[in-house]
């Protein structure tokens, strides 16, 4: 019998709970979301990177009713806890950040993130008053679920022009003060800063691997104090590369030596069973 989001949302909770560190898998689609399950993790999450590009599109360029609809079909293809990615909530305002996490709940996801970036170049990073009410109007969303909706804050400054740590320490603690049970602060630079981010915080940390230089082990970020890692668009970008490689093998040497190292179609299926 499959578990009741009820369920999933209380293994969830264990997780960020139980000691060390857990990985949380980014899938792009339900077949992705099998073959993670399939191999072993414990909890998956959505890519707004993945969201977009399995539609075509750049990151940040899809809908509310969009992403929502991706990670249904996440939620729907496998009996494991989910929590989305979803970006500053499609809306500038707090009401619209609101919204958003109340109809994520809707659809069975028992988690979700926040950010405080804009989209606007010219001013990438919401004021942080309004940055920290964004995130209080999203717990006041989350904790009138009737199951614990795992609310994530995230700190955008290392990857929106202002890698200033202490900024996004003062932003993560003021979101962790409004409510958020999980604080994130993508493109932190080396295992120095994740540490006394870390450190700075009471509520569990979300590092997010994924970026080249910047990807550290996962006995590295436990012992940094690290709670849980997510891969972001990394597992989506190395299947698009495969296909990539593929794809310039035959259209440029007209072999097809890739077919050596890919699954084989029972094997596959195995995971959609």
């Amino acid at each position: 019998m499959p578990a009741s989001q009820m369920e999933k949302a209380r293994r969830f909770q264990e997780l960020h709970a139980a000691p060390g560190a857990f990985v949380i898998a980014n899938a792009w689609d339900a077949g992705s979301a099998r073959i993670l399950a399939g191999v072993g993790f414990v909890a998956l999450a959505t890519s707004s990177g993945a969201a977009a590009g399995v539609l075509g599109r750049r990151d940040g360029a899809i809908t509310r009713d969009e992403a929502l609809a991706h990670a249904r079909a996440i939620v729907d293809a496998v009996d494991l806890p989910v929590s989305a990615d979803l970006e500053k909530g499609f809306d500038d305002t707090p009401e619209g950040a609101g919204l958003t996490i109340r109809r994520a709940g809707e659809i069975g996801l028992v988690g979700g993130s926040i950010e405080d970036a804009t989209g606007d170049p010219r001013a990438p990073l919401f004021d942080a008053a309004l940055a920290r009410g964004r995130i209080a109007a999203a717990v006041e969303a989350a904790r009138a679920m009737p199951f614990p909706f795992v609310l994530t804050a995230r700190a955008e400054g290392f990857l929106r022009g202002n890698p200033d740590l202490d900024d996004v320490i003062r932003r993560l603690r003021s979101f962790e003060a409004a409510g958020a049970d999980v604080l994130m602060a993508p493109g932190l630079p080396d295992l120095a800063a994740v540490r006394t981010v870390c450190s700075a915080l009471s509520k569990p940390f979300n590092f997010m691997a994924g970026i080249r230089g910047k990807s550290f082990s996962v006995a590295e970020l436990a012992e940094a104090g690290v709670k849980r890692i997510s891969l972001a668009t990394s597992l989506y970008r190395a299947a698009m590369t495969g296909l990539l490689n593929a794809a310039r093998e035959v259209k440029e040497k007209g072999t097809l030596g890739y077919v050596d190292t890919t699954m084989a179609t029972p094997e596959l299926n195995g995971f959609m069973a």
